[in-house]
Formats: C-alpha cells, sequence, structure tokens
C-alpha cells in the first residue's frame, strides 16, 4: 500500500499596505530646490561678454561678476545641494 501525502494549505493572509515614504522629508526638498536657484543664477552670472565684431576684443569677458563672482555663486550652489542630500533631520524615529 503507497503512503499519501496529505498537503494542507494555510489560508495567506495579505501583507498589510505600509504607505509609500518619500526619501527625504520636506526640508531636503526645499534645500534642492533652493541650491538648484543658486546655481541657475550662478550660471546666469557667467554667461555673457561675447564680442559683436569677433575681430575687437572686448575686456567686459573678463570682468569680476564672469570670472569671480559667478564661479563663487555656482561653488556655493554645488555645496547646498550636497548638504541638501545629505541632511537628516534629528527628530525623526528610526524605524
Amino acid at each position: 500500500m503507497a503512503d499519501k501525502k496529505v498537503v494542507v494549505k494555510l489560508k495567506e493572509e495579505p501583507a498589510p499596505k505600509k504607505q509609500a515614504q518619500f526619501i527625504f522629508d520636506k526640508l531636503n526638498y526645499q534645500l534642492l530646490i533652493g541650491g538648484l536657484a543658486v546655481l541657475l543664477i550662478g550660471f546666469m552670472l557667467m554667461a555673457g561678454g561675447g564680442a559683436e565684431d569677433p575681430a575687437k576684443f572686448d575686456p567686459a569677458m573678463f570682468s569680476f561678476r564672469r570670472v569671480t563672482l559667478g564661479p563663487i555663486v555656482v561653488l556655493i550652489g554645488f555645496v547646498m545641494e550636497g548638504v541638501a542630500i545629505m541632511y537628516r533631520p534629528k527628530n525623526k524615529k528610526e524605524e
């Protein structure tokens, strides 16, 4: 006589649905948008400076705004982006 195996299937309960959570908090997204705005302003400060006539030299191309101020503002924007990504609020409970 052959032994018959009895397979009992248990009723599976559906897993509780988890709420979708964002990776960052609201403050992180605000800092990201602020950093992007600062980057845009910095690149706008560096724009321009081309001469109307290519045969003539235009010293406005080497102005303080384009050579110094614009790159500093862009650098500040990149630092803001890094801070926005790395910032973690302290009052948030660890799960």
